[in-house]
């Protein structure tokens, strides 16, 4: 359950500030404050509320509760994630009136109510991910490092420092994190932080509108979820595997790499591909703007 370590970081900050922010407005503290309703009220939210979710998992894991004795099962987590997903869209659709999305070099569309469905789909698709490549000593969280990097930097380039804060915060909290969790771990993300960063990271995608970004991003979590899925399907169809295991993190592992070697070439590519995604939210933004 380290992922606490994580996500009550980022609360006790927000909180702290918040609150002297409202009994001490003069305090030269008070402008750090970044709990704003347009930016952080709902990536928090959805940050506790999976966190909590993923918490009840970690426990029913360590007590052997839950589907064979190891929490609960993926069709569970899956729905948990839908009704996340289904407030998130709500608000995003209701309270922010949000209905248009962009498409890089291409321009801004308005889409309507099919904003809702996109929306359900990124916070499902994303927090699948993330919680597939919680599977060696430090890989999720180097990917997440780099992911929330890329969009705080898109965020503070779109004039939203609030979420840039937001999501600088939850990188100095993944740094702590990481500290303790590169090989050999002594703190393990657990459901309790891969659940709750993977919706936080779908929800930061759409609040910056960069959802079309999010795959090149976080390009290692479409593979590490794509090999899943693959898999199934391989199996089903053709009776046989595809990957000698899957997610491809494990594949890799049944083909000889070290746990090591894994991490660390995978941190490298997931820091390219957040490069990468920054850098065509750069030329799109300098397109749109001069």
């Amino acid at each position: 359950m380290g992922g606490i370590l994580i996500w009550g970081t980022v609360l006790i900050v927000i909180v702290v500030l918040y609150m002297i922010e409202t009994l001490f407005p003069e305090s030269s503290l008070a402008q750090f404050s970044f709990f704003s309703r347009q930016e952080t009220y709902l990536p928090l939210g959805a940050l506790i509320a999976s966190a909590l979710v993923g918490l009840v998992d970690d426990i029913f894991n360590i007590k052997q509760k839950g589907a064979h004795g190891g929490g609960l099962r993926v069709r569970h987590r899956l729905i948990i994630f839908a009704l996340i997903a289904l407030v998130g869209a709500w608000w995003f659709y209701t309270k922010l009136d949000w209905t248009t999305i962009h498409v890089p070099f291409v321009g801004n569309f308005d889409i309507g109510i099919w904003y809702v469905p996109l929306f359900f789909f990124t916070i499902i698709a994303t927090s699948f991910s993330v919680n597939e490549s919680d599977g060696l000593d430090g890989l999720a969280g180097g990917i997440l490092l780099s992911s929330f990097a890329a969009f705080a930097a898109i965020a503070f380039m779109q004039g939203k420092y609030d979420l840039a804060t937001f999501c600088a915060v939850i990188i100095g909290a993944l740094l702590a994190f990481l500290w303790y969790n590169i090989t050999p771990a002594r703190f393990f993300m657990g459901d309790t932080g891969s659940m709750s960063l993977g919706v936080t990271l779908g929800i930061v995608a759409m609040l910056t509108n960069s959802v079309f970004l999010l795959p090149v991003i976080g390009f290692l979590l479409v593979l590490e979820s794509l090999s899943v899925i693959l898999q199934i399907i391989w199996r089903k169809v053709f009776r046989k595997k595809l990957f000698l295991s899957a997610p491809f993190h494990h594949h890799l592992e049944a083909i000889g790499w070290s746990e090591s070697k894994i991490v660390m070439r995978l941190w490298i590519i997931a820091g390219v591909s957040a490069i990468v995604g920054f850098i065509f939210a750069i030329i799109d933004f300098s397109q749109l703007y001069g």
